[in-house]
């Protein structure tokens, strides 16, 4: 009997070897394409199949417009996991007339680069073809490695597209970075994710549509919220619920429910529906905790809505609220910490923005509260409403401008910062409204003080 060694050894000898690798390379591509992961094959192939990312991929965009005209110029893809800086990539290798050549910078050694780099001036000599170099995580790229890039880059044999989930600013070679366009790419939002992961369900060519499976409303929903913006992570979920989970005896199915959601991506769902009534209860026992004094609770409230994947600038907005109404000017720097808490969080984002919040939290809910604040404009916007409006008293009005003292606008009014204590005793309110009173400061922390200094003038001045 005839070795398989001894056959293959003929066929390549005799010139047939070519055709049947081929056929090996066809088969073989076929089988990873059918047996890859799901994230993978649904990978759009077009721009217009492609979710989220409008900020650079608009049709009214560059880099839309440069895909769209095969005019790339070097590039780099800078964003999270599961963004879709490798799908571009690949929309970008379907669509170009110029060869494209993909490396791992955590593979790649010098050798596959050079192998890259001789068929690139192979293709521009022979055939006055360009080469895109597509380099997956680049940040991985030592110096060397990158400075071996660069005059290849420049003299335009290689247009360069790189991914990295890293600040591009801090690790790539600074002169790649001023001969590329960077492109930040951003986490895709809930309802887009759970677009892909419907999509993914159903799809009978490239997706799980063959397993007749159905995924629920809410497991959707949790994978969409976990997922943070990941749909690699959301997507991988789904393809294990399909996988592993047994048929329904009652309708045949396959059936993601909210159980088998949480299994296959390792995250407990909490009661949390951003539009129900547990992200009301759960919002509002967090500000009544700030209120009540109570870091411990309104920190774990704070947990939840976080775990959950509750919006970090709604969750800003509410402590700067609870800043004002709550400790308003028995605590004036509770509103100083509350905005400054909610710019840097805007600026660093998840999930070091925790941190920031937990202070914020924790410094709003131990400071002396008052709610002097809200009772004041309450009470005034009620007189507002209801009291007849009196005209401004004429020595308060406006006497800034020519013909103002003929009118006799100003008249009679006294400058506070010209008598002693920067306090001189004088009508504000309009006629029919003196001594009425808005705002009393509460006997808390600073107000005390407020409250003693008011005291103080209207006792010395009366």
């Amino acid at each position: 009997m005839r070795h398989r060694e001894d056959i293959l050894n003929e066929v390549f000898s005799d010139g047939r070897g070519k055709d049947f690798m081929d056929l090996f390379d066809y088969m073989r591509s076929a089988a990873q394409e059918k047996e890859s992961p799901l994230a993978s094959r649904m990978r759009p192939r077009t721009l217009d199949q492609v979710v989220g990312q409008k900020h650079i991929i608009g049709q009214d965009k560059l880099l839309y417009r440069a895909i769209k005209a095969d005019k790339l110029g070097s590039i780099i893809f800078y964003g999270p996991p599961g963004t879709g800086k490798t799908t571009l990539a690949k929309v970008i290798a379907s669509t170009t007339s110029a060869d494209f050549r993909q490396i791992n910078a955590t593979a790649a050694g010098k050798k596959d680069m050079e192998d890259v780099v001789k068929a690139a001036k192979d293709s521009l000599g022979m055939y006055g073809k360009r080469t895109i170099l597509f380099v997956d995580e680049i940040h991985r790229f030592n110096k060397s490695q990158q400075d071996y890039l660069l005059p290849y880059v420049e003299d335009g044999t290689l247009i360069l597209i790189g991914a990295t989930t890293e600040n591009p600013y801090f690790e790539v070679n600074g002169a790649l970075l001023s001969r590329s366009r960077i492109f930040e790419l951003k986490a895709l939002e809930r309802d887009e994710v759970k677009e892909l992961i419907c999509r993914a369900v159903s799809d009978q060519e490239n997706g799980m549509g063959e397993y007749n499976a159905v995924i629920h409303e809410d497991a959707a929903e949790f994978l969409a919220d976990v997922a943070g913006g990941d749909a690699r992570a959301a997507l991988n979920a789904v393809e294990l619920g399909v996988l592993t989970t047994e048929r329904s005896e009652k309708d045949g199915k396959i059936h993601i429910t909210l159980d088998v959601a949480q299994e296959c991506i390792q995250k407990r769902a909490i009661r949390y529906d951003k539009s129900g009534d547990n992200h009301y209860d759960t919002i509002s026992a967090f500000i009544k905790s700030m209120r009540g004094s109570d870091p411990d609770a309104a920190v774990y409230y704070l947990a939840r809505m976080l775990y959950a994947g509750e919006d970090v600038k709604f969750i800003a907005r509410r402590i700067m609220i609870c800043a004002s109404e709550d400790v308003g000017n028995a605590d004036p720097q509770a509103l100083t910490v509350a905005v400054s808490a909610a710019q840097a969080v805007e600026r660093i984002g998840m999930p070091e923005a925790q941190i920031i919040l937990a202070q914020a939290v924790s410094y709003v809910a131990t400071a002396p509260k008052s709610n002097s604040a809200v009772c004041a404009i309450s009470d005034a916007m009620d007189a507002v409403k209801n009291q007849k409006t009196m005209p401004v008293p004429v020595h308060l009005q406006d006497s800034h401008y020519k013909g103002s003292a003929e009118l006799g606008r100003g008249t009679g009014y006294l400058y506070a910062h010209n008598y002693p204590g920067h306090y001189v005793k004088q009508q504000y309110l309009p006629d029919g409204m003196e001594g009425q009173v808005f705002y009393r400061p509460s006997d808390n922390g600073y107000e005390k003080k407020i409250q003693k200094h008011m005291d103080f003038l209207k006792r010395n001045k009366d």
